[in-house]
């Protein structure tokens, strides 16, 4: 993996001099802030190496029903040992757990790498009476913070000041992800590589839709986990337009935004108000009574959640967790479908005609006609070109799909037959069955 791809985001190479540390500290125009945010949003690296981020709820399997607390979750995550694969574990506001595995060579080597680290997590955690659910959206519990975080406080009260309270702790606490991280590719395929990953979108929120319930209500929606980011800031969490300078565009994205957090000495305070960081850059209002830094920027950066987000490389954000036969098979379409060429533009002919319709992937998921076409076509694609470790999986999934199913669809029966706890629990492999099946 070259350092100007995935691996560049691990941070500088060469500790700063003095000089550089003065112009960190030096306040941004508003076109230096612009400047540093487009240089920052792509780097030229070849397609194939590829990042995986993989979340998961926990549960208490002998009281599904209450959220772990801080304490308990700490008391099992201290003592995991160095997981085989090399993921990094970490834990989202409402107890999630993510695991970030580290760049694969492709996305064979990436889906193994997490799958092996998922089922020595598992094995762990069972040993504290927890386990580890894969599903978009907790079917069972209300949402509730439990991770004391300062930062996490602080966009907890933001999303409150602003009137999105409900949408912002649902998102924070109650949903989980599939997240893939490709290479941008050479400089002259930025633009329809960027185009080409948000036409995929609607698409493939469809396949992945595997949040039906929520709260222990049915919602109505196939992707709940989609229609949460969809009652947030479009702002922040709206998908990037589609133009020749993708990298400007993401400059302009983040610029428009408005400010969540502000730092101010150890602390990190919220916004209360929606400030785009332009008006901060500009002088027109001070927050924290001061003008922005580079380092506030780079906060920044990191509260903006589009459904692909540009971070040097492309961080696809728009995939539901889905249960463990499945998700290694979603990370491989869409790896297929962007990094292969022939299936690429098999893709994008059949994704064209829905490429704009989140709210309807959201809602209808595989039940909309347009969507459905598109998703068989995307589908078959990807099996035909897809990786030789990944091809049955992958044609497991295409199957799924030629018979209008996603994989939320059996959480929704077993929500709907038994409850949302059997539901809950369903989603949860046992500790030391199917092994197999990670490795």
């Amino acid at each position: 993996m070259a350092t100007e791809g995935l691996l560049g985001d691990a941070g500088p190479q060469v500790e700063p001099d003095a000089d550089q540390d003065e112009d960190a500290r030096r306040p941004l125009s508003v076109d230096a802030a612009h400047a540093y945010v487009a240089a920052g949003a792509l780097r030229a690296g070849s397609p194939g190496p590829v990042g995986l981020e993989l979340e998961a709820h926990v549960v208490d399997l002998a009281e599904p029903s209450r959220r772990p607390s801080w304490a308990h979750l700490h008391a099992a995550l201290d003592s995991v040992p160095r997981l085989p694969g090399g993921s990094v574990v970490t834990l989202e506001p409402g107890g999630q757990v993510e695991l970030s595995g580290p760049p694969g060579a492709g996305v064979g080597e990436a889906v193994a790498g997490v799958a092996v680290d998922h089922a020595a997590l598992r094995r762990h955690l069972a040993t504290h009476g927890l386990g580890l659910a894969l599903v978009g959206a907790d079917p069972l519990r209300e949402a509730a913070r439990v991770n004391p975080g300062q930062r996490y406080d602080a966009m907890e009260q933001h999303w409150r000041a602003t009137g999105q309270a409900s949408a912002g702790l649902s998102m924070m606490c109650s949903t989980a992800s599939l997240q893939v991280n490709l290479e941008a590719g050479p400089t002259h395929e930025w633009a329809r590589r960027t185009e080409l990953v948000h036409l995929l979108g609607p698409v493939l929120v469809a396949v992945s839709a595997c949040s039906p319930w929520l709260s222990g209500r049915a919602t109505g929606w196939r992707s709940t986990r989609q229609r949460v980011w969809g009652d947030l800031d479009v702002l922040r969490c709206g998908p990037l337009r589609g133009g020749p300078d993708p990298a400007a565009e993401w400059a302009d994205y983040a610029l428009d935004a408005p400010v969540m957090l502000v730092r101010s000495g150890d602390r990190v305070d919220p916004v209360r108000t929606r400030i785009p960081l332009r008006e901060w850059l500009s002088g027109a209002v001070r927050l924290g009574d001061r003008l922005p830094e580079r380092s506030d920027v780079d906060l920044h950066l990191t509260t903006l959640f589009p459904p692909a987000r540009l971070r040097g490389f492309i961080e696809v954000r728009y995939l539901d967790a889905v249960p463990r036969r499945w998700w290694g098979a979603l990370a491989a379409t869409l790896v297929t479908l962007m990094d292969v060429p022939q299936a690429a533009d098999l893709a994008a002919a059949a994704a064209e005609p829905v490429g704009r319709e989140w709210t309807a992937a959201a809602r209808d998921g595989l039940t909309h006609p347009g969507l459905a076409v598109a998703a068989r076509a995307c589908l078959a694609a990807a099996a035909a070109h897809a990786p030789a470790a990944l091809a049955d999986q992958v044609g497991e999934l295409a199957d799924l799909v030629a018979t209008g199913r996603s994989p939320g669809d059996d959480v929704a029966d077993t929500a709907a037959r038994f409850g949302p706890e059997a539901a809950l629990l369903a989603a949860c492999p046992p500790a030391y069955e199917g092994e197999d099946a990670d490795a």
